[in-house]
């Protein structure tokens, strides 16, 4: 079935979350409650709740998105490319940005977004985000009413899986297993909140999650058995 996909038809996309503010002093007295609350069976009694507090960027209440990266297969003339861009800092704009680019160019019922652990972690985190902001939610995220066969939604892991759902395994590790250069060459998930709020480096972040969208796209051609992608077919917009 994955062969049957027109890869031009798939958004391939990874976003980056860091906690709400950038120290748990900066929370009210109530949200402080609720992350106590929240984060108490994660961080058990190992930590307190505002040591806990670096690690709120996976929950989509009490972290944000800062950027998210897309990338998008073009075939002209036997000449295949892959674009990349990237809609990055102040959340809201971001989000509007990005549900405008699938309202206009990813909206038929063939669309389909693709991203790795995206079912369980990207798309439920941009969808609450949008909500949070009291924005509509594009139809690819609005999945209300709609039987499983019906999600627009790829999932490198859940492919991987092959119905074994005890199973998780990271992107770093599967583009070693299947021989794709790492896309984990500066920075992983764990450094993002201090790139972001102790050294400020957003771009650097960019690029980090850029890597992952590539990594992602060469993984679906690996599934489907063909040629990765070149650097010479990459081209950042």
């Amino acid at each position: 079935m994955l062969h049957k996909l027109n890869l031009e038809n798939i958004l391939f996309l990874d976003i980056e979350t860091v906690p709400e503010f950038g120290d748990f002093s900066e929370l009210n007295e109530e949200k402080k409650i609720l992350w106590e609350e929240k984060s108490k069976y994660q961080r058990k009694d190992d930590f307190t709740a505002e040591e806990f507090y670096e690690r709120a960027g996976i929950w989509s209440e009490f972290g944000k998105i800062i950027c998210i990266s897309v990338g998008f297969f073009s075939f002209r003339n036997e000449n295949r490319k892959f674009r990349l861009t990237s809609f990055k800092g102040e959340e809201e704009k971001l989000l509007y940005d990005f549900s405008a680019l699938l309202q206009e160019y990813f909206f038929q019922p063939y669309h389909l977004l693709c991203a790795h652990n995206g079912k369980e972690f990207d798309f439920p985190f941009i969808a609450r985000r949008m909500l949070i902001h009291n924005m509509p939610l594009p139809s690819k995220l609005n999945l209300f009413g709609k039987k499983p066969w019906e999600v627009p939604h790829l999932d490198t892991l859940e492919l991987w899986k092959f119905g074994d759902y005890k199973h998780f395994t990271s992107l770093k590790l599967l583009t070693h297993v299947l021989g794709i250069p790492s896309p984990k060459e500066d920075i992983d998930g764990s450094m993002v909140r201090q790139v972001y709020y102790e050294k400020g480096e957003l771009d650097r972040i960019v690029e980090y999650c850029e890597r992952d969208v590539l990594a992602i796209a060469q993984v679906i051609l690996r599934l489907r058995q063909e040629k990765l992608l070149e650097e010479i077919e990459i081209i950042s917009v």
